[in-house]
């Protein structure tokens, strides 16, 4: 049968508790020995029993790991101190600033309610003519500002104005220089009549009269406009016809 558990008490007969504190003192030392050697590490045990004997196992001489575990003491308790102390000193400060900061921001509303002419039941008679005094140089800033941006936008518009009164010149400059180089005829162009008579003229072509005119205008007109012939077309036509009517005629009276 296995062990069964035991019950964590203190033992109350005398000689059952010495034997079971003698084992189990024994089972402890062997597992700091074996542990200090499997793991290479540093391991002392000390143990007093009820009668106040002394026990004791240290892997690298007790003295030696007991001033070691006072150094490691003193070391982690004072930094912990001194960070505590640090903390407790921010935490402070920064509760200080807060309420700073919680101030401020509540006098400045009150002061832009002020300046809005709103509570004002607290203030005395030099209060109000301080406040007095800051909105006047306010508004006198609010109206520099002001005639500041008039001039600069009156300023832009003189420089667009003169722009456009360059380009203006620009423009006449060009369409001056183009009229030189294209000058303006003085005379009339002739009528388009009389430039072909001047043209038939210097070619040697006889030009139809007025009488030949108003032959074309008096009967031929219709067979004119039907054939689509020019006047002096027609004309030389007719002239042509007439003269070939007298030779027949004069040819008729030789043989008569």
């Amino acid at each position: 049968m296995g062990r069964g558990k035991i019950e964590i008490k203190r033992i109350e007969n005398a000689n059952s508790r010495q034997v079971t504190f003698s084992k189990r003192r024994a089972g402890l030392l062997k597992k700091a020995q074996e542990l200090a050697i499997l793991c290479d590490a540093e391991v002392a045990v000390i143990i007093f029993s009820n009668t106040g004997k002394l026990f004791e196992f240290s892997s690298s001489g007790m003295k030696h790991t007991l001033s070691r575990y006072n150094r490691c003491i003193e070391s982690s308790e004072t930094p912990i101190d001194g960070h505590k102390a640090e903390y407790l000193h921010l935490q402070k400060q920064e509760h200080e600033e807060v309420d700073n900061l919680r101030d401020e921001i509540t006098t400045l509303q009150m002061k832009q309610l002020q300046l809005l002419g709103k509570d004002l039941t607290g203030l005395g008679f030099k209060e109000l003519q301080n406040l007095e005094q800051q909105l006047n140089e306010g508004l006198l800033l609010v109206k520099e500002k002001k005639e500041q941006l008039l001039m600069e936008q009156l300023e832009q518009s003189r420089v667009q104005e003169q722009r456009a009164m360059l380009e203006n010149e620009t423009l006449r400059r060009q369409v001056s220089e183009l009229r030189c180089l294209f000058p303006p005829v003085d005379c009339p162009l002739p009528a388009y009549l009389e430039y072909c008579s001047l043209e038939k003229k210097k070619a040697g072509i006889r030009v139809p009269d007025v009488a030949c005119n108003s032959e074309i205008e008096r009967g031929d007109s219709d067979t004119t406009l039907h054939l689509g012939l020019p006047s002096h077309v027609y004309c030389k036509r007719k002239e042509a016809e007439r003269d070939t009517h007298s030779n027949d005629s004069g040819s008729q009276m030789g043989l008569l």
